[in-house]
């Protein structure tokens, strides 16, 4: 019979490393096994249970949560032409500053492990203790704050740390001042009941879970736009072989997110399929909640969201160009390369 209830040490049960995961006298998170192979932190225990869970939703005719990072295709600013032009032309502070507001947002990612969730039980009525959305209090959303901001009293380095010996190698320490991640912006209707059937701490919760998602498809397509950069022969050419391993340090990072995006799509996939108590003594699907309240974050993440987000980053970016000595034209150029539709060059 396959086991569907973990203890929290049968969840944090984790690999026998051959080598740690270390750089410069700086521990990470994760190991090699004895053939050089990264393996994620934690993973062993928490890969086996989201298997058996998974298969389980499966078996009663349930599915993984069906979104991915595809939803966030589009302009960005700056893309990876636009970021390899100003590189190009030695101006590396808006790459440096997006790797270190990267490790800090990252760090921020550590509140998941300190945090007080509601016990769903609660309001869900059928019995959630063999599924992923009974063990969420029992280490998993632990876990995940521990993965992106690391251990700190044990000196183990989570993602934020990760980024800053990435940035590091690419670099060099101290490249560049210090950067702190601008405001968040927040939805238009942030504070508003979106989901009144439920208890606030109930739809806070499931918004939560929604939101981090969509976060982690975010944080994809800017790692995999970060590697390309590092990967490219014609940039850090007097640093080539650091930035190379700074790539690879920002895959082990993708590697570990792997774990938190398929759990997120299993714990929403579990919920949709279940029954919830609301309010007004009576019973709502979990699709109806989970639907209507992702369709509105999509619309927000997809379309509202990044015109705001490039046109602030823009005015940032500007001012960096425009203070080199060739700036103007090096402007010129970057705004020729910008994303179509992209409103942030418009503006310039």
């Amino acid at each position: 019979m396959t086991q569907l209830k973990f203890t929290t040490e049968e969840l944090y049960d984790d690999y026998e490393y051959a080598a740690l995961h270390e750089r410069a006298g700086v521990r990470m998170h994760g190991g090699f096994d004895s053939s050089g192979r990264y393996l994620p932190p934690r993973s062993r225990g928490r890969r086996k249970a989201i298997v058996a869970w998974t298969e389980a939703l499966r078996a009663r005719g349930g599915e993984l949560f069906a979104a991915d990072a595809s939803l966030l295709t589009g302009a960005r600013m700056p893309n990876v032409a636009q970021q390899t032009l100003l590189l190009a032309h030695g101006i590396g502070r808006p790459f440096w500053n997006s790797l270190t507001i990267t490790g800090k947002i990252e760090g921020r990612g550590r509140i998941l492990a300190e945090m007080a969730f509601p016990d769903l039980q609660k309001v869900i009525v059928e019995d959630i203790s063999g599924m992923a959305l009974g063990h969420l209090n029992k280490g998993l959303l632990v876990m995940h704050g521990i993965d992106e901001g690391g251990e700190p009293d044990r000196g183990i380095g989570g993602h934020d740390v990760m980024w800053f010996v990435a940035r590091d190698l690419a670099f060099g320490p101290d490249a560049f001042p210090d950067v702190d991640p601008p405001e968040s912006i927040a939805r238009p209707e942030a504070g508003q009941r979106l989901m009144p059937e439920l208890a606030p701490e109930y739809e806070a919760m499931l918004s939560f879970l929604m939101n981090l998602l969509l976060i982690e498809f975010r944080a994809e397509i800017g790692f995999a736009s970060t590697q390309e950069i590092l990967r490219n022969p014609e940039l850090f050419k007097d640093r080539r072989a650091e930035a190379e391993e700074a790539a690879e340090i920002v895959g082990r990072i993708r590697e570990d997110e792997l774990i938190h995006v398929e759990s997120l799509r299993l714990y929403l996939g579990e919920i949709r399929e279940l029954t919830l108590r609301t309010l007004d003594g009576g019973t709502v699907r979990g699709s109806t909640l989970i639907d209507r309240f992702w369709d509105g974050l999509v619309r927000w993440a997809t379309v509202d969201q990044p015109a705001i987000a490039a046109a602030n980053q823009y005015e940032t970016l500007k001012p960096m160009i425009l203070e080199e000595p060739e700036g103007a034209r090096v402007l010129a150029q970057f705004d020729a390369l910008a994303d179509r539709k992209a409103p942030a060059a418009a503006s310039g």
